[in-house]
C-alpha cells in the first residue's frame, strides 16, 4: 500500500513538470509570433487612423507593412518636442512609462494619468518633398473601467482631426465600447482639435451636435456612457496640450507651417 502511495505521488510529480515544461516551451516559442501579431496590430490601426486603411477593412501583414512603409515613426521628448535619436522599432511606450528612469510623475490632469514616459513615439506621412500631410498621435486615458489606448490623427494644419481610432479598452459593450464603433469614429473627420486661443477645444458633448462645420469643436456623445465620454475628452485634452504633445507640435508648426 505505502509502494502505491509512493508510486503515485511520483507519477503526479513527474506529470506536472513535463506539463510545464511543454506549457513554458510553447510559451517560448509563440512568443516571437505574438510580438508580431502585435506589431501588425498597433501598425493596421495607425493605418485606419490616418485614413490608409478602413476600419472594417483586413488586410494582410504583407498589406500592413506596404502601406505602414508610407509612413515615418519618430521617438520624440515630449518636453521639448524635438526628435531624438532613439530606435522607433524598440522603443516600448508602455515600458517606459512604469519605468522611473524613463517617465516622470504627471501633471495634476483629468486623464487619470499618475506616470508618463519622457518620449513618446509619433507618425508621420509626408510627401516627397518632405512636407507634412498628416501626423499620427497615440493618446490614452481613463474611461469608466480602465485606460483606453488610441490614435487621433491631425491634418497639414495641425488643428483638424482626420481620424480616431481605439484599438485597447475595457468599456461595457454597446456603451462605453462605441468608442470602438466607425459609425461614431467616423463623426470626428473634420473636427477642429483647438479653439482660436490655441488651447485644446476638441471634446465629447452630451447628446447630439452639428456637422464639423457648425460645431468645429464637439463630436456626439456615447449614449449612456458619460464616463467614457468625458474620459475622451480629458485624454484628448491632455495630450494636445503643454503636458502631452503641445511641444511637438508647435515645432510641427513652425517647421511646416
Amino acid at each position: 500500500m505505502q509502494r502505491s502511495v509512493l508510486y503515485n505521488l511520483s507519477f503526479a510529480a513527474v506529470v506536472c513538470v513535463v506539463c510545464a515544461i511543454v506549457v513554458s516551451s510553447a510559451a517560448v516559442s509563440l512568443r516571437d509570433r505574438q510580438e508580431i501579431n502585435q506589431t501588425l496590430d498597433m501598425q493596421r490601426n495607425v493605418l485606419v487612423a490616418a485614413g490608409l486603411a478602413m476600419p472594417d477593412e483586413s488586410p494582410t501583414a504583407e498589406e500592413i507593412s506596404d502601406r505602414f512603409s508610407q509612413i515615418r515613426q519618430v521617438v520624440i521628448e515630449l518636453e521639448t518636442g524635438k526628435a531624438t535619436n532613439i530606435d522607433p522599432e524598440s522603443f516600448n511606450p508602455r515600458v517606459a512609462e512604469n519605468d522611473p528612469d524613463r517617465s516622470r510623475t504627471a501633471p495634476p490632469n483629468n486623464a487619470g494619468l499618475s506616470r508618463v514616459a519622457t518620449h513618446a513615439r509619433v507618425y508621420e506621412i509626408r510627401d516627397d518633398s518632405d512636407a507634412l500631410n498628416l501626423v499620427v498621435l497615440p493618446v490614452h486615458g481613463l474611461g469608466l473601467w480602465g485606460i483606453l489606448y488610441g490614435f487621433v490623427a491631425l491634418d497639414a494644419d495641425i488643428d483638424t482631426i482626420r481620424g480616431l481610432t481605439y484599438y485597447e479598452h475595457k468599456e461595457t459593450p454597446g456603451l462605453g465600447g462605441e468608442v470602438d464603433n466607425p459609425r461614431w469614429k467616423s463623426l470626428w473627420n473634420g473636427r477642429k482639435a483647438f479653439g482660436q486661443d490655441g488651447a485644446p477645444a476638441i471634446e465629447v458633448a452630451r447628446g447630439r451636435v452639428g456637422t464639423p462645420d457648425d460645431d468645429p469643436h464637439r463630436v456626439d456623445g456615447l449614449a449612456g456612457a458619460t464616463m467614457t465620454s468625458r474620459g475622451v475628452t480629458n485624454m484628448m485634452r491632455f495630450w494636445l496640450d503643454e503636458q502631452g504633445f503641445g511641444p511637438y507640435l508647435d515645432s510641427l508648426r513652425r517647421r511646416d507651417g
